[in-house]
Order: structure tokens, then sequence, then C-alpha cells
């Protein structure tokens, strides 16, 4: 069942959109900040994002960089910005679709149903970048140890993909939050620590003569590799 992560501060226009989504047979949830839509999306497997521009503690467009930074997850813009300056912005920014408020909620699941059957390219070889027995797909957000692919949740997925993006470069816990969890993220910067050693846990049968995630101390992180 397809997931739809419902970010709207309305609470009426939310539920509206939950009970219509629900007897679509989609799985919903519902985030009224964009806070709690970054812990939604950073802990479940969403497969679309129906996203406000105003919210209580920053903008959809924000939260859409954010998204796009991460992930190629489609995302549909809902707003009561219904300008054409606004619609082009959020196209132009990495949304897939914009409605305008006010709206007709049959119309808005007749648009998730066409932006989610819109073909996904298959993974392209030419995309692929290996470092020994790893390969990563940047563009499909897919890691595969082995010629299987690795389990990860998804902001460790964001995490390793940022790092392995750039190769050789040191980042300290700061860029990577910003990078990885956002502008928006207020938890600690213990959750990159706790999210590397996930993600050595998963790559623990990776052969360190082919690379590793390395601790600089004093310094940060490296997705270290050899170069010929």
């Amino acid at each position: 069942m397809q997931r739809i992560l419902i970010v709207e501060d309305e609470v009426p226009i939310s539920r509206v959109l939950r009970a219509y989504l629900e007897k679509h047979g989609f799985a919903t949830s519902q985030a009224f900040t964009i806070q709690q839509a970054s812990l939604l999306f950073a802990t479940e497997e969403i497969d679309l994002v129906l996203l406000d521009v105003m919210l209580p503690d920053g903008t959809g467009w924000d939260f859409l960089q954010t998204i796009r930074n991460q992930s190629p997850c489609p995302i549909i813009m809902l707003t009561a910005l219904s300008e054409l300056p606004d619609r082009l912005r959020g196209l132009q920014n990495g949304a897939d679709d914009y409605m305008s408020k006010p709206f007709v909620a049959e119309e808005v699941v007749a648009r998730i149903q066409a932006v989610l059957r819109r073909p996904t390219r298959l993974l392209d070889e030419i995309d692929a970048r290996h470092f020994g027995k790893l390969r990563i797909h940047q563009k499909e957000r897919q890691i595969f140890l082995h010629n299987v692919e690795v389990p990860l949740i998804p902001k460790d997925r964001a995490l390793l993909l940022f790092l392995a993006k750039h190769p050789n470069q040191i980042f300290n816990r700061e860029q990577l939050l910003e990078h990885v969890w956002g502008m928006n993220y207020f938890g600690s910067d213990r959750a990159v620590d706790l999210a590397i050693k996930r993600i050595r846990h998963v790559l623990k049968k990776w052969p360190k003569s082919d690379g590793e995630i390395r601790t600089i101390r004093g310094m940060g992180y490296e997705f270290h590799v050899e170069t010929n």
C-alpha cells in the first residue's frame, strides 16, 4: 500500500484529504509542522508528499528543498498562493505538481494517481558508481553490496548517498546535519554518530580494501576510497 505524507497545518483540510486518500486505498501520515514532517519522512517509507507552503515553523519551499537534497520522492504542492510566479517557483524547485486552494479532494486524488503512474527509469549501469563490491545508484537512491540491496532507513540512506557523492571529503557533524537532515532539524548532532554506526553495521561485509567510512578525529567523517 502506497503511503502519502500530508503536510498541512489546517486540521479540517488535513482530515478531508486523509479520508479521501484512505477511501482510495492509500495509507496516510499527517504532519502539521515542518518538524513533524521531517521526522515522518526520515522514519517512514513515503511514496508521495502533499505539501502546503505556509506552515507554522517555516515554509514548504524549505522542506521541498530538503527533500530534493536527499530524495526523488514525488511532491505535490497545495497552497493558497495561486499566482503564476508561485506555481513556477514550486515546479522549478522540484515539485511534481502544484494545486491551488480551494481544491476538490477528488481532483487531488486524481493528481496523486497520475504522478504515481509516471514511469520510473530502470537502473542503468551507466549511472552506477562502483566502490569495489559496493554499487551506488544516486538517481535511483539504491545501494547494493555484493549485488544485494542494502537495507537502510531513509535518513541513513540519505547520509550514505551524500557521503558517497563526495568521496574522500571530510564533513563535520554540522555540515552533515545541514545537508542531510535539513536546516529545520532541531535535534542533537549525535544523530549523525548513530546513523554512521548503523551504516557501518550494514556495510560490515564491505572490504576495507574497497573503501570505508572513516572517523577523522576532531574533523568529522569521510567516505574514503582509494584513487588510482
